[in-house]
């Protein structure tokens, strides 16, 4: 992921990744027909949206140091510094059973882990290097089999982020724009890079872990004209698992074989950030990420913790654009998730019990978003989210089917409503303007 507190050198990366998405946006568009996704792979793209909300979690021996997931680059240690950290990375209260009911009570549908970030450190037991935290950490273990089967067991879905920036393997060569001069050699086999290192853990995670429900890459914006030999690999993962969704963070628009278009720190379209596309599919499913906090990984000195009221209405926005929203946290080196991560995501979760049926399974609405609010639908029912108004009228645009009845979500109260040509108007009680809730949902019931 990229970090707030972006070098000069990964804003040039930004700079000709955001070059290359205009010269490569009408190719890739037209190109992006070619694909064609088998009926398993359709089915869990359709199950990928109903979710609507998930648990991102970056974690590995970065995490010692407290400093984010970038500390490798931004302290430009080398390699012989970075290599010393797994020998202090034991995380003996990590409890795969805690992490997943931890999700599960938030109201998240799967989780989306860190399997290696850009230092390259699998955290899982590789065989194609040792460079692992089975062979190279006094823990010994391999805690992404360990979650695996605790999410089989609760029914949560989990998806491997792998990095293809890797600023720790020699054959990663050229280098991208995030290079420095960390001891490594100036020269490498890029093709071996690819085809033998990188396909070959994608294909450890992919058979030795059970079902998965995708992979989440990351870092193909550090050489956005390099040849990633794509179709291979992207061929590798439909084949081994026809299920699987394939869901590139590389801010460009949506390649062949894509499965979901995803945007950091932004929702679709918005590009605030100022790296992400502001192209949006029409075909695929959506996802927007983010942090609980200002941080991916674990940072010490971060206490910029979002409030529930904040993570909440994330959440609507995301669903009102049509977008899953994958929500971040970093956990300590020993495994523990920090309380304030805790104690937000259980009152989320406390929340969707009463207001999930306007966000799960359900599709944007017809009334665009702005900002009174969203709106979200379910076979006939929209559901109008009001997330800043405090007038007593809401003029809504027009929609084409007949609106036979409103009704607020939790008490079932009936709401005035006039659907004339050019909008619908709801009359709106005083006592909503004075609601401590976050989000007061009215329920439109269309004529079938």
């Amino acid at each position: 992921m990229f970090h707030e507190r972006q070098s000069s050198v990964r804003t040039f990366a930004l700079a000709i990744a955001f070059a290359a998405t205009v010269i490569l946006t009408v190719r890739d568009t037209s190109a992006q027909t070619d694909y064609q996704p088998t009926p398993e792979n359709l089915q869990a793209r359709r199950e990928f949206q109903d979710m609507k909300f998930g648990m991102f979690i970056h974690w590995g021996v970065y995490s010692v140091l407290g400093d984010g997931e970038w500390v490798f680059e931004q302290r430009h240690l080398t390699l012989d510094e970075y290599n010393r950290l797994p020998a202090f990375f034991e995380p003996e209260k990590f409890d795969a059973p805690t992490w997943v009911a931890l999700a599960k009570a938030a109201g998240m549908k799967y989780i989306t882990i860190t399997s290696r970030h850009h230092d390259g450190f699998a955290m899982f037991d590789s065989k194609v290097s040792d460079w692992n935290i089975v062979q190279r950490t006094p823990y010994k273990k391999d805690p992404l089999k360990m979650l695996a089967d605790e999410c089989h067991r609760q029914g949560i879905k989990l998806f491997f982020y792998y990095s293809q920036l890797d600023w720790h393997n020699p054959d990663y060569y050229p280098r991208g724009a995030t290079n420095w001069n960390s001891g490594r050699p100036d020269h490498g086999d890029w093709n071996a890079y690819l085809d033998t290192y990188m396909d070959g853990q994608l294909r450890e995670l992919l058979t030795n872990y059970g079902p998965i429900g995708g992979i989440w890459f990351d870092g193909m914006w550090d050489k956005p004209d390099a040849d990633w030999h794509l179709p291979k690999t992207y061929a590798l993962i439909h084949q081994l698992q026809p299920a699987a969704l394939i869901i590139p963070n590389h801010h460009q628009t949506p390649k062949p074989g894509e499965d979901v278009q995803t945007f950091e720190h932004d929702l679709p379209g918005q590009n605030t950030a100022g790296f992400n596309t502001s192209y949006v599919s029409k075909q695929l499913p959506l996802e927007m990420s983010d942090t609980l906090n200002g941080s991916w990984g674990f940072n010490i000195s971060d206490s910029k913790y979002k409030s529930p009221e904040e993570l909440e209405r994330r959440l609507v926005r995301a669903a009102g654009s049509n977008s899953n929203l994958l929500m971040n946290i970093g956990p300590y080196p020993n495994g523990g998730i920090d309380p304030q991560f805790v104690t937000r995501l259980h009152a989320v979760g406390e929340w969707l019990s009463k207001y999930g049926d306007s966000i799960y399974e359900t599709r944007g609405g017809p009334i665009p978003p702005g900002d009174w609010g969203v709106s979200t639908q379910k076979e006939n029912k929209i559901y109008v989210h009001v997330l800043n108004w405090a007038a007593p009228l809401l003029a809504l645009p027009p929609i084409t089917s007949k609106v036979t009845g409103a009704r607020f979500l939790l008490e079932g109260e009936n709401v005035a409503f006039t659907q004339r040509p050019d909008d619908i108007i709801l009359t709106l009680p005083p006592t909503l303007a004075k609601s401590e809730e976050v989000d007061r949902v009215i329920v439109l019931t269309l004529a079938q």
